[in-house]
């Protein structure tokens, strides 16, 4: 076992027997209540022609019983530009982690408006329809690599920083499509506090599925819904990691994100991010319908409607409990709620169970937010097995959209002190 990964493990499932399922979807087995129909054309110029996963999901039937309305996401990530046509009148007051020139609203990549839209987007002037349009967005930025090699002050902690303040805030569901392959103390304790503040925190497991598939974090912490990136088709992609810490597959495959920051055009692009924003617009459907529920409440559902064609008791490495399907709720009224106190993830009582959240937006994290965490020492969910691969192969993402892809590099540099090497090796995923 890896330095990285020394804190014991809680198992979260059938955790033993997760190795040998399958990482695809049987033909039966669709992002819709039934059989979806094939995505729309790649030939139309329509950005919001090319967000396939609308028509797989059943997008304009769920928004008939559920827009998002009254559900605020936060999103952790390079920013999030309140002006695009998509998000005007969807972005809260947030802050800014870095404690760098800008603010929160300054997105130096355009991945994290790219993000929010996925999410919340009204889809106004052309922009990005979110899979839930009318929920709000609280945006945190923290720093990429890029970004710190172009700013010499740097908040060491701003990941863990802005996750605690998201936990302090109104926002019911956290999404953070970030991530590096080393674990932290700060950001590991930060995650259990959120769980304890009754949030459903998202988060991206990362792109080198196809390489070194390296474990995450925080998508790896045990408090953390890790997800992993699907086609059409259900197969998961390839570059899209697996192991012991995923924990839903959500569309992520050929989806539209804006080139750069300069937000003058969209690109095509795969990857466990937008896997993780669709993801989380899902549970913020599924929350505005049921604002009585807790965080547990949602996601026990979210797992147990899960599309997948292995037994309920057994997770996949590559798709977890399944492809997200929050249409088998709204529509279906399927998915038992269960003990709204005990978190699907931890298997324990939370600290502090509740549908809403218990204070209001903060501005910074919370010094002493430490003493509420969880009372069980903070863990990770996964394992030293090594990972099997399924009964078929993860998909390349090819599913011949048309979308050019365009995406940011992470330089990782070698560095002095450790905390500034673990920093350097952040990415958006």
């Amino acid at each position: 076992m890896t330095a990285e990964m020394s804190h014991a493990r809680t198992p979260r499932g059938s955790r033993g027997t997760r190795r040998r399922l399958i990482g695809a979807l049987a033909a039966t087995a669709a992002w819709s209540v039934c059989l979806a129909g094939p995505a729309p054309s790649a030939v139309a110029e329509d950005v919001q022609a090319k967000q396939w996963y609308l028509d797989a999901m059943q997008a304009e039937e769920m928004w008939k019983v559920s827009t998002g309305k009254g559900i605020t996401v936060a999103v952790i990530d390079t920013g999030v530009n309140p002006d695009t046509s998509s998000l005007r009148g969807r972005v809260l007051k947030g802050w800014d982690a870095t404690e760098a020139e800008g603010d929160e609203t300054d997105d130096y990549d355009g991945h994290g408006t790219s993000m929010a839209e996925l999410i919340a987007g009204t889809g106004s002037g052309g922009g990005l329809q979110g899979l839930a349009p009318d929920a709000k967005i609280i945006p945190y930025r923290i720093a990429n690599t890029e970004f710190q090699h172009s700013n010499k002050h740097v908040n060491a902690t701003d990941s863990a920083d802005a996750i605690r303040a998201a936990a302090d805030s109104d926002a019911r569901i956290i999404s953070m499509s970030f991530g590096s392959e080393f674990a932290m103390d700060e950001e590991r304790e930060a995650a259990a506090y959120a769980l304890s503040k009754g949030k459903l925190f998202f988060a991206a497991v990362g792109n080198d599925g196809a390489a070194a598939n390296k474990v995450q974090y925080p998508a790896a912490y045990l408090e953390v819904i890790g997800v992993s990136s699907a086609d059409p088709s259900g197969e998961v992609a390839k570059t899209s990691q697996n192991g012991d810490y995923v924990d839903l597959a959500s569309p992520g495959t050929n989806v539209p994100t804006w080139c750069d920051s300069t937000f003058q055009s969209y690109c095509g692009s795969t990857g466990t991010s937008q896997a993780t924003a669709i993801a989380s617009a899902s549970a913020a459907l599924v929350w505005s319908l049921h604002p009585e529920w807790t965080a547990n409440q949602v996601l026990r559902v979210l797992f147990d409607t899960a599309g997948r064609d292995w037994p309920d008791d057994q997770i996949s490495t590559y798709l977890g409990h399944g492809l997200i399907r929050p249409s088998m709720n709204l529509l279906k009224k399927k998915g038992a709620p269960g003990d709204p106190d005990v978190s699907p993830l931890t298997k324990e009582r939370t600290t502090a169970a509740g549908s809403t959240a218990s204070a209001a937006p903060s501005g910074s994290a919370s010094p002493d937010a430490s003493a509420a965490a969880s009372s069980q020492p903070p863990q990770d969910k996964t394992g030293d097995d090594p990972v099997v691969a399924g009964s078929s192969e993860p998909d390349d993402g090819g599913n011949g959209l048309g979308l050019i892809a365009c995406g940011v590099v992470a330089v990782v540099v070698l560095g002095g002190a450790t905390l500034y090497f673990l920093r350097r090796r952040r990415s958006s995923l």
